[in-house]
């Protein structure tokens, strides 16, 4: 047994303890026994719900003679890319280098330095389909290595050179795109719509490729300024919630979507659940509209459901993804356990849950259960967000007040927080914040995002820049792209955002500006890739509609009114916490009392409040 894996925080390194490969994680460690050694690192990259890595692993990782190849020649380098997602964006950056096909596994060739000079993904045991056998992908490596260091060299030097080209944020001076800029760039990517089978893609209309939810994107249509300008891009994400909602994309028995289907009719998904798609799908259900065609409460809860009934672990935060292979007649089975109907689910074991408990993408599903709860008039959901986010604070926590990036049953993970933790994190407090009414959450919000500003306003890394990438010179682009989440400088902006949102200042809406102005030119010219920027730009070109309820009652006519508000913020307050909310710095719940002690509604739109009302039909009212 490996102790250096079987310790690890990662539910993906410990499955690989037991490996005949003399393993390191992910450190300095590592790279010090290649300098010692004078060989190269072999990094292998993945997670613990991925098929395919779990196929080489059995294949290539378990096999003993495999596995000498690897000792005799490489100091080998076990990477959770779900822990380590710096480490993982830049040596997918470089890996473009060498191969179209990215994914994962990973396999990155690195230099003692940590500077990559061949990557590859999936390699088959023996040669196949034109794919040379994984052996003798690790011989010619070994055998550049040796005798012909000086190639190996310049190849490592170009690579990290074409890192330090790609773009980086452009100047702030033209500041944010416009609404109309705004609504353009929301019909340009409508125009990724499949017309025949709903969602979007960037495939050709010929082209069979994988067809994923891109759920950043949904969300940033269903901006009530794009509903307002551009109402036939804004329909897109409706069609494309009750195709997949109708479709194998979405799991019948249990509830929540799979992580992508593998044909453009959303059939024969890659069967993994994610944390990070059910939260945000979460999140569309509830800003989905009747086009839709589906009954979205029904496709709410079974999210929520997945969320809290398999996903949830002690005591309330969640794992991140559940596997798609699980026992089946003593054999592995890919998806065997999910097309089975109830009753033939009932006496399987089902798929593996990673346990890891993901600091970010926990504020996900927190942001998106309090505003589901609130859309869908379900209290049990705002409250599982609050136990997840006291789970988060206390596990995900060091003793100096610093976020990691995960833990795993209570361990903390030696890998610090990132930007898109602090800033997901972030958002979802301050909707937990504006669902329970406690100012402490918008407060820890106010700090995990300025934690990552430096004195500039710039974003600042805030466990800093990992040393092993740092010393090789290697670095992807910090770009607002989103991938399956929003992106770090994004989370930034969307975070900073909805602190100014809730009167925590102007100082917190320069933030997002500077952000959205930075990214915004490439948000626009690729609207597929940066939903989140452009979900930050919208709000930015319209004047906000703040809400506030002040009850000491809970459950009255008016809290359940806010199910059809549209509005940025809806904070429901008792006069107590209204007080505790103004005495911490947000202006939003200066003198905001209960009139007569009946619940009282205040509503601000276009940056003036109206006068204070105690009928609920008046929150309806334009």
């Amino acid at each position: 047994m490996n102790e250096r894996l079987a310790s690890s925080t990662s539910p993906y390194l410990r499955a690989h303890a037991a490996n005949p490969v003399a393993w390191y994680p992910w450190g300095e460690a590592a790279f010090d026994e290649a300098r010692r050694r004078d060989l190269p690192v072999m990094v292998s990259i993945g997670y613990s719900t991925c098929h395919w890595c779990h196929v080489m692993a059995r294949e290539s990782f378990e096999d003993a003679a495999t596995a000498a190849v690897i000792d005799d020649g490489f100091v080998a380098v076990k990477v959770d890319r779900e822990e380590h997602p710096d480490v993982d964006a830049a040596y997918m950056a470089a890996a473009a280098a060498f191969t179209r096909g990215l994914g994962w596994p990973l396999t990155v060739f690195v230099t003692p330095e940590g500077r990559p000079f061949f990557a590859g993904t999936y390699f088959p045991p023996e040669p196949r389909g034109g794919m040379p056998s994984f052996t003798q992908v690790l011989h010619a490596v070994t055998e550049a290595w040796t005798t012909r260091r000086s190639e190996v060299d310049a190849t490592a030097s170009a690579v990290v050179a074409a890192l330090a080209d790609l773009p980086r944020a452009g100047p702030e001076e033209a500041g944010p795109p416009s609404a109309a800029t705004v609504a353009d760039a929301a019909r340009a990517l409508a125009a990724y719509e499949d017309a025949r089978y709903g969602g979007l893609t960037s495939a050709g209309p010929h082209e069979a490729a994988p067809k994923f939810p891109v759920a950043t994107a949904l969300r940033f249509l269903q901006h009530p300024l794009v509903s307002d300008a551009a109402p036939e891009a804004a329909a897109v994400a409706d069609r494309a919630l009750g195709a997949m909602s109708r479709s194998p994309l979405r799991d019948a028995v249990e509830g929540g979507f799979f992580r992508y289907a593998t044909r453009p009719d959303w059939t024969v998904p890659h069967y993994e659940r994610m944390l990070t798609d059910n939260a945000q799908l979460l999140d569309v259900a509830a800003a989905a509209g009747p086009r839709s065609g589906v009954d979205l409460a029904h496709v709410a809860a079974g999210i929520a459901a997945f969320l809290t009934g398999t996903l949830r672990r002690a005591p309330g935060g969640f794992g991140a993804a559940q596997d798609s292979e699980s026992w089946i007649d003593g054999a592995r089975d890919e998806g065997g356990y999910y097309r089975r109907d109830a009753a033939g689910r009932a006496g399987l074991e089902p798929p593996a849950v990673d346990a890891k408990v993901v600091s970010g993408w926990n504020g996900l599903a927190i942001g998106a259960l309090c505003r589901a709860g609130i859309r869908f008039s379900r209290a049990d959901w705002v409250e599982a967000a609050r136990r997840a986010a006291e789970a988060v604070l206390v596990a995900n926590v060091d003793a100096d007040g610093m976020l990691h990036r995960a833990s795993l049953d209570g361990t903390l993970s030696p890998a610090p927080g990132t930007l898109a933790d602090h800033g997901q994190l972030a958002e979802g407090l301050v909707a937990l914040a504006a669902a329970t009414g406690e100012a402490r959450f918008a407060t820890r919000a106010r700090e995990l995002v300025a934690a990552c500003l430096d004195a500039t306003g710039g974003l600042r890394a805030p466990g800093g820049d990992d040393p092993v990438l740092a010393a090789g010179g290697v670095q992807a682009s910090p770009g607002a792209s989103d991938a399956d989440e929003p992106s770090g400088p994004a989370s930034i902006a969307s975070a900073a955002l909805a602190l100014w949102q809730v009167g925590a200042g102007d100082g917190w809406r320069r933030v997002a500006e500077r952000l959205v102005s930075a990214w915004g030119p490439s948000a626009v010219a690729q609207p597929l890739g940066h939903g989140t920027l452009l979900r930050v730009a919208a709000s930015l070109a319209r004047p906000p509609r703040q809400v506030v309820v002040v009850s000491d009652a809970s459950g009255t006519a008016m809290h359940a009114a806010l199910a059809e508000v549209r509005a940025d913020a809806v904070v429901q307050v008792t006069a107590a916490q209204a007080e505790e909310w103004a005495a911490a710095g947000f202006d939003l719940l200066e003198g905001k009392v209960a009139e007569g002690g009946a619940a009282t509604a205040y509503d601000c739109r276009d940056f003036a409040c109206r006068l204070p009302t105690t009928d609920p039909a008046d929150l309806s009212r334009s």
